[in-house]
């Protein structure tokens, strides 16, 4: 009973101590430089081929190194074979940075294919080159942003749990004493229970023990009796065997000895078989080695893209001209899906990502070295980009599609795990459990034509290469999703972006849009400006605390025209108040009139003052004019000395495609007495004609007057034309 007491106590600490271990690191594999690969060693590579998870093996033949001289990559090249290789149908997409093995030791990544040769063939990248990834500067992830750690809350919340139970512990300490106590009693009692059945027990066995003597010499004599007969029914069989012929046994023996050898000549004959198919393959390879190209293995899985959305990304986003685009499922959002633990090894499927969520762009590929938190993988660059700010995420391998001359391994992005810091020639580097800075972009779309409100949420690693454009791509994805038309539409966008980059805090914007075909292209152009210049910030990093966008879409066309624009009074003075009778005529609708007031500017000189009354996204008729003149180019060049601030407060004072602008224009020909007379006439009867119709438009807000002398006045239509007026300015 002591000794089961003691078990169980023994057990219990063991399992304790096991419970509260952690769980080493993978430490870094031996390696075998680059100098001490030769021609014709074999070896071994690792990667997951299916949904199993399972790393499989196969067989490497080294064939040569090749240096191609100072400041160039080195390769080691390589034939793969055995049954996976077979059954996969050779080196195929996504197995880059599989690790290869000689002799135990880690010789690098498997890295890419040669282009329009056998995909059995391929190029290995030295571990010697990528192990530089691990030391090489990493400036970013630097936000000032205040995060919060939920890993860290998650953890301090189970310690006050864990302080709370030891303190129910401590209350309970007198009962469980107790009943220890009482435990003890009974092994006490047990013992001496025990004492007695000892006793009673060693009676039974001399009993038990004599009876077992006397049955055992009685088998005995039964015995001694069936090994006689036994021994004369084996006397008759060796007579029979005697007689047997000779041939019979020498046959046998002579076919089991053909069998064996052919046996033993079948991998003789494939070794020779290879041997000789290496030998043909080396020679052509040996003609045509300054004309391989090395393909790297790289394909963009995208998640959440409609094909116009695909298309978007493919035109706009810079991720260069060696990646395919795949649509591919990704976890999203509210899944649970940001692993602090966890672990890799060289094997494994890994991910890189650059959007997370409900769309996701990124790829997949197969981790080569850990060391620690730190890995390696891919053999070969993701975009390219240097130092970088991606996801680290697992991944799942679903299965492999082979081709005549080219494969792929399919396989999901997974959860996120780490950050990717390094993307280079040589591969990608980063670190398990440390998170990137991202840039969280929340989208509603509300579709009045079918009825139907979406809202969608993607994060994006802060890479101020990829935002403007990454972050216009989800909104007009989410747009070709919920509206699932590219007909003629309009569109009413609304951003926000919360940055330090802009005046208070916050960079809101407002805009409608119209395009016969695929507004979305237009209508994301905006944001899309605003976020490039907060990312190009010439002070500091900016931080973006969020970006959020809303946009309400209709089929059909919501344009209208300025028909007129007749002033109550034809004579001014500075400083005066004008009110602008202005008719404008809707696309298929009736005419509407609105009433919009005009501020004289203080400053304007005597006589004719002309204005331009337009449509906020149609240029001035004083640059169209200009143009016409001077035939000079007049984009307006990128004002070196405006800080990000100044441009962004730029950009939310350009005009806005449905407003009505009233501001000063062109020159006019100077009015006559008569003419003015006539225009003062015209104005009063159109503001009589208006005032009888009772169809008047205001806008919500006061007509803005943000730039002296101008006025804007928000409709609910794209106005798509400009007008002129000319008052008189009388300075008496």
């Amino acid at each position: 009973m002591h000794r089961f007491m003691k078990k169980v106590i023994a057990t219990g600490i063991a399992a304790m101590c096991f419970a509260t271990a952690a769980v080493p690191a993978h430490a870094m594999d031996p390696i075998l430089p680059f100098r001490d690969v030769k021609g014709g060693m074999t070896g071994t590579a690792y990667t997951v081929v299916d949904s199993s998870g399972e790393i499989r093996s196969f067989d490497v033949d080294i064939v040569g190194n090749m240096d191609n001289g100072k400041g160039s990559s080195r390769m080691i090249m390589a034939r793969a074979r055995g049954p996976v290789i077979e059954q996969a149908g050779g080196i195929l997409q996504g197995m880059s940075g599989s690790p290869v093995y000689v002799n135990g030791r880690l010789v690098g990544a498997v890295a890419a294919g040669i282009k329009e040769m056998t995909p059995y063939t391929f190029f290995i990248t030295p571990i010697e080159d990528m192990m530089k990834l691990w030391t090489m500067p990493d400036t970013k992830n630097k936000t000032r942003l205040k995060t919060v750690n939920m890993h860290k809350v998650v953890e301090e919340r189970k310690k006050q749990a864990a302080k709370e139970k030891e303190e129910e512990n401590k209350k309970a300490e007198t009962s469980g004493n107790a009943i220890l106590n009482r435990i003890m009693d009974v092994i006490h009692e047990a013992e001496d229970t025990s004492k007695e059945m000892k006793a009673k027990q060693e009676a039974a066995e001399k009993e038990t023990a004599e009876k077992e003597k006397a049955e055992a010499e009685k088998a005995k004599s039964a015995a001694v009796e069936t090994a006689d007969q036994a021994a004369a029914k084996d006397a008759a069989k060796a007579e029979e065997a005697a007689d047997a012929p000779a041939e019979e046994a020498a046959t046998a023996e002579d076919k089991a000895a053909v069998d064996e050898a052919a046996k033993a000549s079948t991998p003789v004959k494939d070794a020779v078989a290879a041997k000789t198919a290496a030998a043909t393959e080396d020679k052509v390879q040996a003609k045509d080695e300054k004309a391989l190209t090395k393909q790297p293995k790289t394909v963009m899985y995208l998640s959440g893209f409609s094909q116009p959305g695909i298309d978007f990304l493919q035109k706009n986003v810079p991720v260069g001209r060696d990646v395919t685009f795949m649509p591919m499922g990704v976890r999203t959002e509210g899944e649970g899906n940001t692993l602090y633990n966890a672990s890799l090894k060289p094997g494994s499927a890994v991910g890189v990502a650059i959007v997370y969520g409900d769309f996701a762009v990124g790829a997949t590929g197969t981790v080569t070295a850990v060391d620690g938190k730190k890995i390696l993988g891919f053999g070969h660059p993701f975009l390219h980009r240097g130092n970088v700010n991606y996801f680290m995420t697992d991944a799942t391998v679903v299965g492999t599609i082979s081709g005549q001359s080219n494969g792929m391994k399919i396989a999901n992005i997974g959860n996120i795990i780490g950050r990717i810091s390094q993307d280079r020639e040589t591969g990608i580097a980063g670190t398990i459990g440390d998170f990137p800075t991202v840039v969280p972009v929340k989208v509603r779309i509300k579709d009045t034509t079918l009825g139907r409100t979406d809202d969608y949420g993607a994060r994006i690693a802060y890479d101020e290469d990829f935002l403007p454009e990454l972050s216009g791509g989800i909104t007009y994805a989410a747009m070709t999703k919920t509206s699932d038309t590219l007909a003629g539409s309009t569109a009413n966008v609304h951003f926000t972006i919360r940055t330090n980059a802009a005046e208070g805090g916050k960079f809101e914007r407002s805009n409608m849009f119209y395009n016969t075909a695929d507004v979305g292209q237009i209508a994301v152009g905006e944001l899309m400006q605003a976020m490039s210049i907060v990312c190009s910030n010439t002070e500091q990093e900016s931080d973006i605390v969020d970006v959020q966008v809303d946009v309400q879409m209709e089929n059909g066309r919501k344009t209208a025209t300025i028909l007129s624009a007749v002033p109550d009074k034809a004579t001014v003075k500075p400083g005066d108040l004008v009110k602008f009778t202005t008719t404008i005529k809707p696309y298929r609708r009736d005419k509407e009139t609105l009433l919009i007031p005009y501020r004289v500017p203080v400053t304007a000189p005597e006589g004719p003052l002309t204005l331009d009354i337009r449509g906020g996204g149609v240029a001035p008729i004083a640059q169209l004019k200009l143009l016409q003149q001077t035939g000079l180019d007049l984009i307006a060049q990128e004002d070196k000395t405006a800080t990000t601030k100044d441009k962004l407060q730029g950009l939310k004072r350009t005009g806005r495609n449905n407003e009505i602008i009233i501001a000063p224009g062109a020159q006019a020909q100077v009015m006559t007495p008569a003419q003015q007379r006539k225009a003062a006439r015209e104005a009063a009867k159109a503001a009589r004609e208006a005032a009888q119709q009772r169809k008047f438009s205001f806008s919500l807000n006061k007509p803005k007057n943000e730039n002296a002398g101008e006025t804007k006045f928000t409709t609910n239509y794209i106005i798509d034309n400009v007008i002129h007026s000319t008052l008189q300015v009388e300075r008496k």
